[in-house]
């Protein structure tokens, strides 16, 4: 166990001091539209350049530790947190969402370790998965827009897309809030991809009455366009 642990700490080493912008998926996360720079939590505001060879020798026997305790205590929720969010990280989604998973496990009824798991594997690529954890966090919390609006993106984006389903789940959040920039977002991808014009000028027209200035107003145009 050790040897298949040291051998993907190179790799995290690496991608924790380089750094790396973070760039959520225009339909995930359709309102922050802006790059989060994602800094490293044991030596903040520093660049690849500042950082010395010998810290990051240093940060060898941490990682190793936070996934060594992680693995040899798979109940331990903090420790999985942690190697969750290291992975996640460096954009290692699937290993972060095998994390997450085990972290709620521990705790069942956390609700935002539930969300956490779904956006990893939503961030994998895995929609189907995604699905169903966005399901559980729906059956405990039916009023969170956010969560039911990625349920609706994951039957866009999956490999057979159930666009129907789609608009369900974003009627649904729109039934909560009219005015939820995102989910008429990709309340309007729905329709553009279902060939329906005039349900999508409908979605265009009321994002552009909320606000006419929105990045997804031009974006959903832009698609339209294309």
């Amino acid at each position: 166990m050790k040897n298949s642990i040291l051998f993907g700490i190179g790799g995290l080493v690496i991608g924790l001091i380089t750094g790396f912008t973070v760039a959520n998926s225009i339909n995930r996360n359709a309102v922050n539209q802006t790059a989060q720079t994602v800094a490293n939590p044991q030596i903040p505001n520093q660049s690849t350049a500042d950082i010395k060879p010998q810290q990051q020798g240093a940060m060898i026997p941490q990682i190793a530790e936070i996934l060594d305790k992680a693995e040899k205590e798979p109940n331990n929720f903090d420790a999985q947190i942690k190697a969750a969010e290291m992975h996640a990280q460096i954009q290692r989604f699937d290993k972060a969402a095998e994390y997450y998973e085990r972290a709620s496990k521990a705790k069942p009824d956390d609700y935002d370790t539930i969300v956490k798991t779904a956006n990893a594997y939503f961030d994998a690529k895995n929609y189907e998965t995604a699905e169903k954890w966005y399901l559980t966090a729906i059956q405990k919390n039916p009023d969170d827009i956010n969560v039911r609006t990625d349920l609706g993106i994951t039957f866009i984006e999956r490999q057979t897309p159930d666009l129907d389903r789609a608009v369900k789940e974003f009627q649904t959040s729109l039934e909560k809030n009219p005015k939820h920039e995102p989910t008429l977002y990709n309340l309007g991808i729905a329709y553009f991809k279902k060939g329906n014009t005039e349900e999508l000028q409908k979605v265009v027209q009321k994002l552009d009455e909320i606000n006419p200035n929105s990045e997804l107003v031009k974006r959903l145009k832009q698609s339209i366009n294309k």
